[in-house]
């Protein structure tokens, strides 16, 4: 049976996922569940449909062509029966007013690096490549190790941007195909990394030990949000973890809750919290108390 993977659609000509112009593919699947997170339609492995109300145009294409009657027309109105709803995709294919979207889609690894390839143009005049991101990418190992295969193969920088929360043989079968690990920081305290996860932070650390010992190229990327992560201890403790790694780089990026959308259109409870985006002045604050512990660590807007 060939290898399959679940994505979201591909971010074309990203350029803060890694060094110069990347195709990021988001795989679906994801063992944390932070409460800041800015895509959760990327958390669950499975695909799912997404109802936007403010788009709905109350057309009806739905209606008539959704096979389980997931969709019913009251008063005019729309109204979305999530219970009933197979996520097979033909409603997202009918609707006018593009209100529903199918969050996550069967591919090949083969067919992904094709469309990666589609821009190799952009990769090699600008040093990018291809970025595997989430979700976690490795809540599908097959299909990550497969597809960091294929890409390397055809001479394409490769990066994977990983929570580190996942298995150890994981991250040991991909880490010759890989050129750059981005990775998730979210809190120094294991018992406050489990209250904004859901998981604590033994196992991240564990792993960011052993790419550091084996010499892969580490980016750290935190969440600065305030509230949550943002204090003097936290930073202070970070810097101390993160200073004796060998890590190339440290980029705080900072909080906003453009996704309350996303939580909305998929029935989903709205766990963002109600905090405002960090100051250019904080964010300065945390980047020097990082590097007073010889950590190379800038802000991610820079």
């Amino acid at each position: 049976m060939s290898i399959t993977g679940i994505i979201l659609e591909p971010k074309r000509f990203a350029v803060h996922d890694g060094p110069g112009i990347r195709t990021t593919f988001f795989l679906k699947g994801c063992p944390l569940r932070c409460i800041w997170c800015h895509n959760p339609e990327s958390v669950p492995p499975h695909p799912e449909l997404a109802y936007y109300a403010h788009k709905c145009i109350r057309c009806g294409e739905c209606v008539s062509i959704c096979p389980n009657g997931a969709h019913s027309m009251r008063e005019k109105k729309h109204e979305f029966h999530r219970s009933l709803c197979t996520a097979c995709g033909k409603c997202e294919r009918a609707c006018l007013g593009r209100a529903l979207r199918l969050y996550g889609k069967r591919i090949t690894p083969e067919e992904a690096t094709a469309l990666a390839l589609e821009d190799r143009a952009f990769y090699e005049q600008s040093g990018g490549g291809v970025t595997l991101s989430g979700g976690e990418p490795l809540f599908q190992p097959e299909f990550c190790l497969e597809l960091l295969k294929q890409l390397k193969t055809a001479g394409v920088h490769t990066a994977l941007d990983t929570c580190c929360f996942v298995p150890r043989t994981a991250l040991e079968a991909v880490l010759p195909v890989t050129d750059v690990f981005l990775v998730d920081f979210k809190h120094a305290d294991s018992s406050e990394h489990r209250k904004l996860t859901g998981q604590g932070n033994e196992l991240i650390l564990d792993n960011l030990h052993f790419l550091s010992e084996r010499g892969a190229e580490i980016e750290i990327r935190i969440p600065f949000v305030p509230g949550c992560n943002d204090s003097d201890e936290n930073m202070e403790r970070t810097g101390e973890i993160l200073g004796g790694l060998n890590v190339k780089s440290v980029k705080l990026l900072p909080y906003h809750d453009l996704a309350r959308t996303k939580y909305a259109s998929l029935g989903r409870t709205d766990t963002m919290p109600h905090a405002k985006p960090p100051s250019p002045d904080r964010i300065a604050h945390a980047v020097r108390l990082l590097r007073a512990r010889h950590v190379n660590a800038r802000s991610g807007t820079e």
